[in-house]
């Protein structure tokens, strides 16, 4: 399989390029040249099936790198891909990876936050450290790692690769944006080859500056960068597989699902459109937002403009700008790379872009939007919490109050609406705590997370200071 990049200047590359460039040269992001198929037979079969290996049937046509052997030097072979991803499961704390509760008829909450990190994230950083450690063994490489967050991305990935003596991370997160566990989580990690930034401004601001290190040809070259946010394609593909599972879970292919996604940097969803593109049967993707409801006020105008970010109780998703939907909206003007380019101009420009009528009305056949403002996102919290005793975080609130919202407004009996949970309530015990009075704990593991000691660096929202931070932290390694 070939990769193309979203602005259509960059040379095609396989899944090792993808893989090892993150961003294409051109500034766009990888998406596959085409779209594979999953059976029906195949989608049936994976709720019988152990989460590594339902894994490994999604994500093959995808990595495919021959069925046998190392696959040489610019892949992952059939047998490498099982042994990496059942590595990468095993830290999984729930059998299952990413079960099932019903909430309600017709109703469910997938929980993705099982992992060592209790985020989505983990489902797929776990598998990328692993990638990135074999083909960097594979080659005796090192590289650089750079990311941005919100709160959830920097401690997934850094305990991906925490270990590595192959890689150095890099992580920027918005000084004083995230919860105190999210930060911490990423702070006192001690590792040596684990550096944390504190940037004075918004995710956005991160974000920002992470795609001109990327732009930054020289610098890139120079220290060997690679991204872990989900810019890199394979981030992305790993959380393809929950969509098909939980799908098939609930009687796909026979049945359509749809799922209702907390919605920030837009990757989630966008694995979720990618499972329906390859054969799992979603009727419906509904974009859960908070205040920062960009993607929403597009939906509902055809208007993608940019405005302050605001700060909320579900501060992963306090993003204006969602690099992922640069890839939907890569299949929306038919893999038009030269009029993405024009909208990625015109939003970093003026701050806006426009489509056209008749291409959103594609884009509403298929996702719907809705947004939570604060105290619909505590309302949410104690409504789950009355109705099953269950305490959810803020994240997944939104998604209730989204998920709800849009069956009122399109009801469809027998189809099961799943609310994906990103994160475990103790990553937001303030919020939780005020909207159902119980204060949820850490698990046993990250019970002395609170006294441990913390290490970052705070740096204004500066390309050159950031990147001058980064050449004196790895001479000195």
């Amino acid at each position: 399989m070939q990769y193309v990049s979203t602005r259509g200047r960059a040379e095609p590359t396989d899944f090792f390029g993808a893989l090892m460039t993150g961003l294409a040269h051109d500034g766009g992001l990888y998406v596959p040249d085409e779209w594979p198929t999953l059976s029906p037979d195949l989608i049936r079969s994976l709720r019988s099936m152990p989460y590594s290996q339902a894994a490994w049937e999604v994500m093959r046509p995808f990595v495919h790198g021959g069925s046998a052997g190392d696959a040489g030097d610019r892949g992952i072979s059939d047998a490498t891909l099982h042994t990496l991803l059942d590595e990468a499961y095993a830290s999984f704390v729930h059998h299952s990876v990413a079960p099932l509760f019903q909430t309600g008829p017709d109703e469910w909450l997938l929980e993705l936050y099982h992992g060592p990190t209790l985020a989505f994230k983990d489902v797929a950083m776990q598998v990328l450290g692993r990638m990135y450690e074999h083909v960097l063994r594979f080659h005796d490489r090192h590289i650089t790692l750079i990311g941005a967050t919100s709160g959830d991305t920097g401690s997934a990935a850094i305990e991906a690769v925490r270990r590595s003596t192959r890689s150095s991370i890099f992580i920027m997160h918005p000084h004083g944006r995230t919860t105190e566990v999210q930060r911490r989580q990423m702070t006192t990690v001690q590792a040596p080859n684990v550096h944390n930034i504190a940037i004075e401004g918004t995710f956005d601001d991160c974000q920002r500056i992470l795609k001109e290190l990327f732009n930054d040809g020289q610098f890139r070259d120079e220290v060997a960068l690679s991204g872990v946010n989900s810019i890199n394609w394979a981030r992305v593909l790993p959380q393809v597989v929950y969509y098909a599972t939980a799908a098939s879970s609930l009687g796909a292919p026979d049945v359509e699902v749809s799922f209702s996604v907390p919605t920030g940097n837009f990757g989630d969803i966008f694995a979720g459109y990618v499972a329906r593109q390859i054969g799992v049967p979603i009727r419906r993707l509904v974009i859960a937002t908070n205040d920062n409801d960009i993607l929403a006020r597009f939906l509902a105008t055809g208007r993608h403009e940019l405005e302050d970010v605001t700060p909320t109780i579900s501060p992963s998703m306090d993003i204006q700008v969602s690099s992922n939907f640069e890839r939907l909206l890569f299949d929306i003007h038919g893999r038009d790379g030269d009029r993405v380019t024009a909208d990625m101009e015109a939003l970093a420009r003026d701050g806006v872009f426009t489509v056209d009528e008749a291409l959103l009305d594609d884009v509403r056949s298929l996702f719907g939007a809705h947004r939570a403002d604060e105290a619909q996102t505590l309302a949410a919290i104690r409504a789950v919490f009355d109705e099953t005793g269950f305490q959810v975080d803020p994240h997944t609130a939104v998604g209730f109050h989204a998920a709800r919202e849009d069956r009122q407004g399109r009801p469809d009996p027998g189809v099961p609406m799943v609310v994906l949970g990103p994160a475990h309530p103790a990553k937001f015990p303030t919020a939780v705590e005020r909207a159902t009075g119980v204060r949820p704990a850490l698990p046993p593991h990250l019970s002395d997370l609170y006294d441990r000691e913390e290490r970052l660096a705070v740096l204004p929202a500066d390309l050159a200071t950031v990147r001058d931070h980064i050449r004196a932290k790895l001479a000195r390694t």
